[in-house]
């Protein structure tokens, strides 16, 4: 009889541990769908205030919406949401905040591409010119470098490349201006340097030629001849129809006379005369 009161209780018992455990089921599913339902709420008003242009209240509520179901796959686009809302108003110390955060907390997220390169335009959008601080040109190249390297088939990394072009002109314009500011001075090493670096560095840019041609020069001024002429070879098979071409032939020979020029000279020369011997017959 003991035994069967003993089987009794244990059913109650299970049945109602088992109840209580559906019931707290339910009310823990009940939450989350309430929850999930606020943060698709605060992610839509964060995304209408986008569309306004109310970029601060925005981002708010994309973080929002972020900080309520952080397990959520919405969770990260709702974080990279935010750092895009602070970027299109120009708020880039945000922006990077927000995107270097993400990147830390979602790690293996989808969009981690577009993370970088939304970081890589914040930087590239503050460079002024090359005269002015590196940092936001080093940094932007970096994340372009970065696609490049771990997404190469990606729309991004065909657009990080031309990024990096651009970026390698300014880099190579910083080179030249303190190139000529040191050959100005007469200070031969610095400015070889700098010119060198040119040459090796950026060598796809526009400033190829001129740095050359100086390298040739300065070489020369040193009595450094065959380094001199190493670089002369150099310009002249790359670029024989030059200008820098022809100043760096002239570095060897003093008496060079350019074609083209002294045959326009000579044209001037010849009208001048027709026209001087019109006027004793008028």
């Amino acid at each position: 009889m003991l035994s069967k009161l003993k089987i009794i209780f244990l059913i109650i018992t299970f049945m109602f541990i088992w109840s209580c455990g559906d019931k707290t089921k339910k009310i823990s599913e009940i939450l989350e769908v309430d929850i999930e339902m606020q943060m698709a709420s605060a992610y839509r008003e964060g995304y209408l205030e986008l569309q306004r242009g109310d970029v601060l209240l925005a981002a708010k509520k994309f973080n929002e919406a972020e900080l309520l179901f952080p397990q959520s796959p919405w969770a990260a686009k709702s974080s990279i949401m935010a750092a895009y809302a602070y970027y299109t108003q120009d708020y880039y110390s945000d922006s990077i905040f927000e995107l270097e955060r993400y990147l830390k907390t979602y790690p293996k997220h989808k969009d981690k591409v577009y993370a970088h390169f939304l970081l890589g335009i914040n930087f590239y959008e503050q460079i002024v010119d090359e005269k002015k601080d590196l940092k936001s040109i080093l940094d932007a190249k970096e994340q372009f470098e970065l696609i490049i390297k771990d997404y190469p088939t990606t729309e991004f990394a065909i657009n990080a490349k031309f990024k990096i072009d651009l970026i390698n002109q300014i880099l190579a314009a910083k080179e030249m201006y303190l190139a000529r500011y040191y050959l100005k001075k007469t200070k031969w090493i610095p400015a070889l340097n700098r010119f060198k670096t040119v040459v090796k560095d950026y060598n796809t840019t526009i400033y190829t030629e001129e740095a050359l041609h100086r390298l040739v020069e300065i070489n020369y001024r040193l009595g450094l001849i065959d380094e001199s002429k190493k670089y002369a070879n150099t310009l002249g098979y790359n670029y024989q129809s030059s200008d820098w071409y022809k100043n760096s032939y002239k570095v060897f020979n003093k008496n060079y006379r350019d074609g083209v020029k002294e045959l326009q000279k000579d044209k001037k020369k010849k009208i001048g005369l027709i026209k001087r011997f019109k006027g004793l017959f008028e």
